[in-house]
C-alpha cells in the first residue's frame, strides 16, 4: 500500500504546476492534501472514477483545508477533533478495516509566536485524540505539522532554535506524542540523515541551495512497525513551498489491533 502527503500550499495553483500528473503518475493508494485553500465546488478534480474524496474547508475562504483521495472505502469518516467541526479545516480522520489515517494541518505558531500557547493546546487535545483512536486500532498520522523535531530536521539549527516551528516546546509536544506510542516512520528507516527537507522558504536561490526544514511526516503506532516498508520524501518535485512525502506499507490484515497495555 502506497500513502502520500503533500502540503500543497493552494490546490489551485498546484495543478496548475503539475499536482494531476504527478498525482496520477504516483498512483497511491491514499492521497492526502494539506493547504487546500478551497471553498466546495471550487476545483474539479479528475480523478471520480477512481478515487472516493473528502474535503475538509476551512470557514475563512484560501486558507488552510485538507482533503483525502482514497481507493479503499472507508468505514466512517471524522472531521476535526474531537468535537466533528473546528473552523480551519485542519484534520479528517478515516476508519479502515485494520487502521485510522488521520491527516493533519498543524497550526503555525506564527513568526511572532503569538499564536504559540493555542498551538500548544491543540497540540495536547491531539494527542489525546490520536491516543483514543490506537487503543481501538493501529494509527496512520499523515501531513504537515509545523515542526521540526530534531536538530537534523532543519538546515541551521542553531540559527533557528526559538523561532515558529522550532521552539523547545513544540519539539516537546512532538516528543510527547511519539512517546505516547508513536513513531517518525522517516527517522525509524534514516536516523541519521541530514539535508533532506520537505519545505523551503520562497526566498531567492533557498531552495535551490536545500536550505530546509523537514516538518511534514508520517508517524504510525508503533505496533506497525513490522508493516513498514519504506518512508521518502520527493524533494525534486515542485509545485509548492513543501513537497511530498511517501509511506509504503506491507499487507497489515494481521496487524494487532488494540494498543498493548502500558
Amino acid at each position: 500500500m502506497k500513502l502520500i502527503s503533500w502540503n500543497v500550499n493552494g490546490l489551485r495553483a498546484a495543478v496548475k504546476k503539475g499536482f494531476n500528473e504527478y498525482f496520477d503518475q504516483m498512483d497511491a493508494d491514499i492521497f492526502c492534501i494539506q493547504e487546500s485553500k478551497l471553498q466546495a465546488g471550487q476545483i474539479e478534480l479528475d480523478h471520480g472514477d477512481r478515487y472516493q474524496q473528502y474535503w475538509n474547508y476551512a470557514v475563512k475562504k484560501g486558507y488552510s483545508g485538507t482533503a483525502i483521495f482514497t481507493k479503499i472505502e472507508p468505514l466512517s469518516v471524522h472531521y476535526g477533533l474531537e468535537e466533528n467541526f473546528e473552523e480551519e479545516g485542519r484534520m479528517i480522520t478515516l476508519e479502515f478495516q485494520h487502521f485510522y489515517l488521520v491527516n493533519v494541518y498543524t497550526p503555525n505558531a506564527k513568526r511572532d509566536l503569538t499564536r504559540l500557547p493555542y498551538r500548544l493546546e491543540w497540540e495536547d487535545r491531539f494527542r489525546q485524540y490520536v491516543q483514543q483512536l490506537d487503543q481501538v486500532k493501529p494509527v496512520i498520522i499523515c501531513g504537515d505539522l509545523n515542526v521540526a523535531h530534531l536538530d537534523i530536521d532543519v538546515k541551521n539549527a542553531k540559527s533557528n532554535h526559538g523561532n515558529s516551528g522550532f521552539t523547545t516546546e513544540e519539539r516537546g509536544k512532538m516528543t510527547e506524542l511519539l512517546n505516547a506510542g508513536f513513531i517518525d516512520t522517516f527517522r525509524y528507516f534514516y536516523p541519521d540523515t541530514t539535508d533532506v527537507y520537505s519545505w523551503w522558504s520562497y526566498m531567492s536561490k533557498v531552495r535551490e541551495r536545500n536550505i530546509g526544514w523537514r516538518i511534514d511526516y508520517f508517524l504510525a503506532s508503533k505496533r506497525l512497525v513490522p508493516y513498514l516498508a519504506d518512508a521518502s520524501i520527493d524533494h525534486q518535485i515542485m509545485g509548492s513551498d513543501h513537497c511530498p512525502i511517501i509511506l509504503q506499507i506491507h499487507d497489515i490484515t494481521d496487524v494487532p489491533l488494540s494498543a498493548p497495555v502500558q
